[in-house]
């Protein structure tokens, strides 16, 4: 009977890399300089392209990555579930809500996906998604989505060459933006 109160294995490692993705997301760099609407959804897209990166790396990685990458998942919509409540949203709405923030990240997930796949990997077509989902509506500062795309595949490589035994203990380093590299011609100023 005890045995139907038991966590996933991969839960508490599951959450600590979402844990390590929300903090990445908060860097002030992406608003300030980046200008990433300070928002509640500018938030959620930061945190979702953080948390693309994770499930990328684990979900086709040895055993036990797809877990882990499962484990990644359900944690960051049981945080987008505890938040809406926290924020006062009724019961009634939160099943409505939380499926459509995750159709939203399901969106752009496969979106920053076809733009990075294999030989068929396009700088343009992932700044021009990061650009529409991260934005939203907003014009990016220009050199921003680019900016951002040269982070997302940095920080996709750093995380390719971590061995799965730091995932499993539930460590992931997304390295401090650097934007200096966007230089001034791009419209962008250090914070």
């Amino acid at each position: 009977m005890l045995g139907m109160f038991r966590r996933k294995p991969q839960a508490r490692a599951g959450y600590a890399l979402y844990t390590a993705a929300v903090q990445a997301a908060r860097e002030p760099a992406f608003y300030d300089v980046l200008g990433v609407p300070d928002t509640l959804d500018g938030r959620f897209d930061l945190v979702g392209v953080h948390v693309f990166m994770l499930i990328d790396r684990l979900r086709d990685a040895e055993a036990p990555g797809p877990d882990l990458a499962q484990a990644v998942f359900d944690a960051m919509f049981s945080d987008m579930d505890f938040n809406l409540r926290e924020m006062g949203v009724s019961d009634m709405r939160i099943g409505r809500r939380v499926k459509e923030m995750w159709e939203a990240f399901h969106g752009r997930a496969m979106a920053y996906q076809e733009a990075v796949a294999g030989a068929d990997a396009d700088d343009a077509a992932l700044a021009e998604a990061l650009a529409r989902n991260v934005w939203r509506g907003v014009v990016a500062p220009e050199g921003a989505a680019a900016a951002l795309a040269a982070l997302v595949r940095r920080d996709r490589a750093g995380l390719a060459a971590v061995p799965m035994a730091e995932f499993v203990a539930g460590t992931a380093v997304f390295p401090e933006p650097d934007f200096s590299q966007a230089g001034p011609e791009a419209g962008l100023v250090a914070a």
